[in-house]
């Protein structure tokens, strides 16, 4: 029989709902049967791809011996962490304070009241990994509890202070104050961290950090790097190759997996998320536009065709994630061996493909597709191999196999992740291919997320999740904002002020930022702000992102304000700990640097070559406002007051603020950006 799990919406729930576990959702029912049965909540904290996940899963939740004892002395609640970020915010801090780190599976054990008192992740069936087993942590609390309520109490309201005081930072020290030398501090870390061997940040297991690879393609701007012999430039570029050189990229199916198990990249974590690939194939694009190297473009490429193809609602909305596993095996789908390999290569392709690739000797021994250097060698450049005719064959042979799950659920911020990097392809290489699946998405998203003037995080199957968080409405004004800057039809931009203004009335805090959730997510024995960009951008760096390009948009100085008292938060700690803060660094170099405001006025196809001009080259700092005469209310204010001269399409090119003379012609437009940048 089900557990109340099946009531859910969440594919991670449903994966629980015919556990011998009774499982109950997030909610106040949850505690308040805690309270009336007088009994500890066991929070279990998860999502659908995460393989360790599955394994507690299978280990405990399904053994009928640690079901039964679990339903006896607890109150049992499962989380998906990607529809409820503030309850993962709030109690994998709890479980970092508690022993020092967190991570998924998270297990906590809370008071009736919501307090947590102990922690942990993974926990095994049998004592192993220098852990006790799951069913001696049970008996333990149920002990402690019964015998020592109060220790248990007196750490619950301890650890509730600590997170109630760790909610908001301190105001800021005189001289915290954004300046160059954050940037540059930044930068120094991320040098003195790189590895130059193999390429990225940090032991394994290893993240791909496409933030911080944006933010040194931001650096390298402002050298005027022209070449890769810039530094921020080389180690942008290294850690990038290193990457595409497959293992943890796809080199068949398009798309990356989670992280790499090794400092080489080659063995992935093989759950495939929408949010790093969004962010990777957007740093991929960037950095393609600066150095014009193919592979990063047909990288990026291949990302965006995999989202397309494999996490893709027929609405229009983007999927979640692909599982780690299939056949119950992590990565058993991508994996190949020689012996495979041959069965599908004519003979007299396999010298060329085995120089092009990392192969073991032994015929059976498994192995994931890697390339020996970031492009096949000149032996295979020179060989007759049809290399995508190939690697079409291989993948047509992998997708007889049986494929992973699919979280099918839509989540407002990884979506407009994705719209981001689809509507850069836009602008700098046209096509209606990617504008036309930003715009379905956008559109789906106000459709179906966006109701009765509220916003939704997620939607599956026809109904929608918990309302949405600081992170949903920041990101969906970011992309609404580019969308905009695109097809420059005003409704668009009134819908990024609508949203900036409703999240300063839901999320603000009294001493600059915002919280993460507003009051209608519940009662939360804390009110998190998050400050820390992880696997995606933070909810506050979104927003002070956003409020920057509103102000650039419209010349309202307190949008600014707002950004900058955000900005001021995060200053000694960006410059410290930049991996960390990495999408901040990108809101930084824009708040620093010298924005360039362009105004263009006329009709669309005059306008066309004006554009081409605007996106020849990789503008990160610009903010474009473009529409005919007579200009309406609903324009931005960068339009107002900006007359067409005779008549003629027309560009206005500011700088802070300060404009040119206006022009008439691409070739002085050309000019003009020149001066401006």
């Amino acid at each position: 029989m089900p557990n109340p799990l099946i009531h859910s919406n969440s594919p991670y729930l449903l994966q629980h709902a015919h556990n011998p576990v009774d499982w109950q959702p997030w909610g106040d029912e949850a505690f308040a049967q805690a309270r009336e049965l007088d009994r500890p909540v066991f929070l279990s904290i998860g999502y659908a791809a995460c393989h360790w996940c599955h394994v507690m899963a299978h280990e405990s939740f399904e053994d009928t011996k640690i079901a039964a004892f679990m339903n006896a002395h607890f109150v049992n609640v499962k989380v998906d962490r990607e529809e409820r970020p503030d309850v993962d915010h709030i109690y994998i801090n709890a479980v970092t304070a508690l022993t020092g780190q967190g991570g998924w599976p998270l297990s906590v054990f809370l008071t009736p009241a919501g307090q947590p008192f102990y922690g942990g992740t993974y926990f095994p069936p049998q004592r192993r990994y220098n852990l006790p087993s799951f069913f001696e942590v049970l008996t333990s609390i149920a002990r402690v509890w019964e015998k020592d309520r109060q220790r248990i109490y007196a750490i619950g309201e301890q650890i509730t202070s600590h997170l109630n005081s760790t909610s908001e930072l301190v105001a800021p020290q005189p001289g915290e104050e954004p300046s160059e030398a954050t940037l540059l501090a930044a930068l120094a870390e991320l040098t003195r961290e790189y590895d130059w061997e193999h390429g990225g940040w940090g032991r394994a297991p290893r993240f791909p950090q496409p933030m911080a690879i944006e933010f040194l393609l931001r650096r390298a701007l402002r050298n005027g790097a022209k070449g890769e012999g810039d530094p921020s430039l080389r180690m942008a570029t290294h850690a990038l190759r290193s990457m595409a050189r497959g293992g943890m990229y796809d080199l068949l199916g398009g798309g990356f997996a989670r992280y790499s198990t090794d400092d080489e990249w080659r063995v992935p974590h093989f759950e495939k998320m929408l949010y790093d690939n969004a962010l990777l194939a957007r740093v991929y694009l960037h950095a393609h536009l600066i150095t014009g190297d193919l592979l990063f473009k047909q990288v990026a490429g291949a990302t965006l065709d995999f989202i397309a193809k494999e996490l893709t609602h027929p609405l229009g909305g983007f999927y979640s994630s692909l599982d780690a596993d299939s056949e119950g095996e992590e990565g058993k789908y991508y994996l190949w061996t020689r012996r495979e390999i041959d069965s599908v290569l004519e003979e007299g392709e396999r010298k060329a493909f085995y120089s092009a690739y990392r192969v073991p000797e032994d015929m059976d021994e498994p192995f994931v597709l890697q390339r020996r250097a970031p492009e096949p060698t000149s032996e295979v450049l020179i060989s007759p191999v049809d290399w995508d005719a190939l690697h079409a064959r291989l993948l047509a042979q992998r997708a007889e196999r049986i494929g992973p799950g699919l979280d099918d659920k839509v989540l407002v911020v990884w979506n407009v992740l994705v719209d981001l990097v689809l509507l850069d392809f836009c602008r700098y290489f046209g096509g209606d291919v990617w504008l036309n699946m930003a715009i379905r998405n956008l559109t789906f998203i106000f459709e179906y997320l966006y109701q009765d003037g509220a916003l939704s995080r997620s939607w599956r199957g026809g109904q929608t999740g918990p309302p949405a968080f600081l992170e949903d409405y920041a990101g969906l004004t970011l992309a609404s904002l580019a969308l905009y800057q695109v097809c420059h039809q005003a409704i668009w931009f009134q819908r990024a002020l609508s949203l900036a203004n409703q999240m300063i009335e839901r999320f603000s805090a009294p001493s600059g930022g915002f919280y993460d959730v507003e009051e209608r997510h519940g009662q939360l024995v804390s009110r998190p702000m998050s400050l820390e960009d992880n696997a995606t951008p933070c909810g506050n760096s979104l927003a002070a992102q956003a409020l920057l390009e509103l102000h650039a948009l419209t010349g309202d100085h307190t949008w600014k304000e707002r950004a900058d008292a955000a900005l001021r938060k995060v200053t000694s700690l960006a410059a410290r700990y930049p991996l960390a803060f990495a999408n901040w660094l990108a809101a930084l170099d824009f708040s620093l640097g010298e924005v360039v405001e362009v105004a263009l006025l006329g009709e669309t196809d005059q306008l066309k070559p004006f554009e081409q001009v605007l996106w020849s080259t990789y503008r990160p700092n610009l903010v474009l406002a473009a529409g005919q005469t007579p200009i309406p209310d609903e324009a931005p204010g960068l339009l107002k007051g900006r007359p067409q001269v005779d008549n003629q399409p027309t560009a206005y090119v500011c700088r802070n603020f300060t404009c040119l003379l206006p022009v008439t012609t691409p070739e002085a437009f050309l000019q003009a950006l020149g001066d401006a940048s």
